[in-house]
């Protein structure tokens, strides 16, 4: 049995969104064992960081489509080639269909970024939210949290699991 997340309706928003994706790919367990309610909250939060990736692999995508589309491969063997009026409208469509997948791979982004924004805030400690934020949010590493914070690497990590204690995402 998975955790299934209900991102939360802030007072004049729109209808709540079911975020069942968020940790779908390990369905609630890890290694046969059922996932502890800390990873859980972990793997709901680090959901934000994988829609940036997801996004920057379909900006990267749409870039390698004009840039073949801009730079086609020569193919100088001196023997004619047939037209091919229809390349330019399959790249019309290839590239439309990229762009629709950019604006609503955005928009979920966006979306869950204000779940896990307004989870956070909820915290009661200034410094539990901050850590959680440049953690999930920002997506830094340890090393610049604790730069970032000025605490050494053991307070960093005890705020840390302090935080996911306190924060609510069921």
């Amino acid at each position: 049995m998975g955790l299934c997340v209900t991102i939360l309706e802030k007072p004049g928003s729109g209808a709540g969104v079911t975020l069942s994706d968020a940790l779908s790919s390990k369905e609630g367990k890890t290694e046969g064992k059922r996932m502890s309610e800390n990873e859980e909250k972990k793997e709901y939060l680090r959901s934000y960081q994988k829609a940036v990736r997801r996004e920057q692999e379909i900006l990267d995508e749409i870039q390698q489509l004009r840039m073949d589309k801009m730079f086609p491969s020569v193919a100088n063997d001196g023997m004619p080639k047939g037209s091919k009026q229809s390349d330019l409208s399959e790249y019309v469509v290839r590239l439309d269909n990229l762009i629709k997948k950019l604006k609503e791979e955005r928009f979920e982004k966006i979306k869950l970024m204000d779940d896990i924004l307004y989870r956070i805030s909820l915290l009661e400690d200034k410094d539990e939210q901050r850590v959680l934020k440049l953690r999930y949010i920002k997506g830094l590493k340890w090393k610049e949290i604790e730069e970032a914070l000025g605490y050494s690497h053991r307070s960093v990590h005890r705020l840390h699991s302090k935080s996911l204690q306190h924060l609510v995402i069921a």
